[in-house]
């Protein structure tokens, strides 16, 4: 008997898209996908390197069992046929600089609620760094994950940029290999007392307008960053294990200690770094990879 296409209509056409040509044009080494849970809302924070990393990391979201639903920008939404696959798959739209940018947050909290899988790039876009380091992150992931109390999975992904990097140059039989991997969820219980008495549901824009003046320097606009900066410290570590390299130091802020970069293990001994996917249906646990398999 045939399973039912999971998700719908548009999700099984995406992947039935999605998934031939990321066999075709990558080697793929997966590993963590038994971090992602099987079921329930959670929030899976990833790196931005390339137009084309999207799509890859959907093929290894949804081969743990998960619909991935990820916020994205708006002017997607404005290509002919792509428009009604992003709606119809039940893709979050984010309008920047608009007034409509509240909703994108509401909508991501929705959906959190109603037990999805959200994919969300911190750095509100493609790294600018030479050596695709991530750069500054945003707070909406904070917002997200102290409005909801869903877990954070920091999903490290390289390669992608070695089919379309910052040099514009399309190399589509370069077949790189792209590693994914995600880690155990980011420990955001010390920030838990501190956001009780602060948190909104609707909580939607960067900046200080959350935080209120009668809570000052104290309030919501500091925990936001430093959440904000806990989870990229989780998802910087990750991806330190499968680049088999640490982040150079950077300058720090005004008030900041330096912390040193840490020695960090090749990709090769990370564990469970062999290729393969796993499978089962949005309420089926995700599985340890497997070599040389793919869905």
């Amino acid at each position: 008997m045939r399973r039912p296409w999971r998700g719908g209509f548009w999700i099984a056409f995406a992947a039935a898209v999605i998934r031939p040509l990321s066999w075709l044009l990558t080697r793929r080494r997966w590993s963590g996908q038994e971090n992602i849970p099987g079921s329930g809302g959670v929030i899976l924070v990833a790196n931005h390197l390339s137009t084309v990393d999207p799509p890859l990391l959907a093929h290894y979201v949804y081969a743990t069992g998960r619909n991935p639903r990820f916020m994205a920008t708006s002017d997607l939404w404005e290509v002919p046929i792509l428009r009604h696959v992003l709606a119809g798959a039940g893709q979050i739209p984010v309008h920047r600089r608009d007034p409509n940018a509240q909703e994108a947050l509401r909508d991501a909290i929705a959906a959190l609620r109603a037990g999805r899988a959200l994919v969300i790039y911190p750095e509100g876009g493609i790294t600018t760094d030479p050596d695709y380091w991530p750069r500054p992150a945003r707070t909406g992931v904070a917002r997200l994950a102290l409005a909801t109390g869903a877990p954070v999975i920091p999903v490290a992904q390289w390669g992608a940029q070695r089919i379309w990097g910052r040099e514009r140059r399309l190399r589509l039989f370069a077949r790189p290999e792209v590693r994914i991997h995600a880690g155990p969820p980011v420990d955001l219980a010390r920030f838990a007392a501190r956001a009780e008495p602060l948190v909104r549901p609707t909580m939607a824009t960067d900046g200080d307008q959350s935080a209120g003046g009668e809570h000052g320097s104290g309030g919501l606009a500091p925990l936001l960053r430093e959440v904000t900066e806990a989870v990229m410290a989780g998802l910087t570590t990750e991806l330190e294990r499968i680049r088999g390299a640490s982040r150079p130091a950077v300058m720090p802020r005004p008030g900041q200690e330096v912390i040193p970069p840490r020695q960090v293990a090749p990709a090769d001994a990370a564990a469970g770094a062999e290729a393969g996917t796993a499978s089962g249906s949005e309420s089926d646990a995700g599985s340890t990879a497997h070599p040389g398999g793919g869905r």
